[in-house]
């Protein structure tokens, strides 16, 4: 039949291949689930809240929104003009170097940039911040290097058409079509920055993060539900306003 086809086949017992390896590699057992018990005695303790904590955690909250906030929106002026290095149309004999140098530091994860600048500059929130924007640099350049491939030739023309240099002509003929496309993958950005200042805060890097092991390693449940609600409400308020900034300027 017109709509079978061997390869469709083929891939799809390598999915399932790749499926049953994967979840005996990583012990998948639905039926580990009959102690589920356990977890909602481990949740029980959360209650009542310790709202005793809030003005403390609301405090450390705002050094995670700073790290957060600092380290995506430096990433992203960082990327503006990398991006350009790395994209097809508008690169020139650097594209390789600069897309393998992208490769190699997007390869490095958060916590491991933050244990190395931690040793530079010391614990705290600056190092966190460092490494979140050395990170989300690496990251949205890539991401918008391929908005930038992907973008209509037709503006991009017309700008050589009458004579304009390849930087103005792609700041006016490019940016102007991917613009709400690179502040959508800035929210998002910035969101998973927000998880990532957590991450850091286990190794020194302040904020709700550090506060929220301390509670953990303490066994302090009821301060930790309220740390993870704070949290929850830092990341959905972060994503009501991407959403609203993306409508206003599309």
């Amino acid at each position: 039949m017109a709509w079978f086809k061997w390869k469709h086949l083929i891939i799809f017992i390598v999915v399932i291949g790749f499926m049953i390896w994967s979840a005996r590699v990583t012990e998948f057992d639905i039926r580990k689930f009959s102690q589920f018990n356990n977890m909602v005695d481990f949740l029980s303790n959360w209650f009542p809240l310790n709202t005793s904590i809030i003005p403390k955690m609301l405090e450390a909250s705002f050094v995670t929104l700073g790290m957060a906030f600092l380290g995506s929106f430096v990433g992203l002026l960082v990327a503006l003009p990398i991006s350009l290095l790395a994209a097809k149309n508008t690169a020139g004999r650097f594209y390789g170097i600069i897309r393998i140098m992208l490769s190699f530091i997007r390869s490095i994860p958060e916590i491991v940039l933050g244990l190395m600048f931690l040793t530079v500059v010391g614990p705290g929130p600056f190092a966190a911040t460092i490494a979140i924007i050395v990170h989300n640099g690496s990251v949205l350049s890539k991401l918008i290097a391929e908005l930038i491939e992907a973008a209509d030739k037709g503006p991009q023309e017309a700008m050589k058409a009458v004579g304009a240099r390849s930087l103005p002509g792609a700041l006016f003929s490019i940016f102007p079509q991917i613009w709400p496309n690179v502040l959508s993958h800035y929210f998002y950005r910035f969101e998973v920055a927000i998880r990532t200042s957590l991450i850091l805060g286990l190794v020194g890097g302040g904020g709700i993060g550090q506060q929220l092991f301390v509670h953990f390693k303490t066994f302090q449940y009821s301060t930790v539900a309220v740390d993870v609600m704070i949290i929850m409400m830092i990341v959905i308020a972060v994503d009501f306003l991407g959403s609203r900034v993306r409508q206003y300027v599309m």
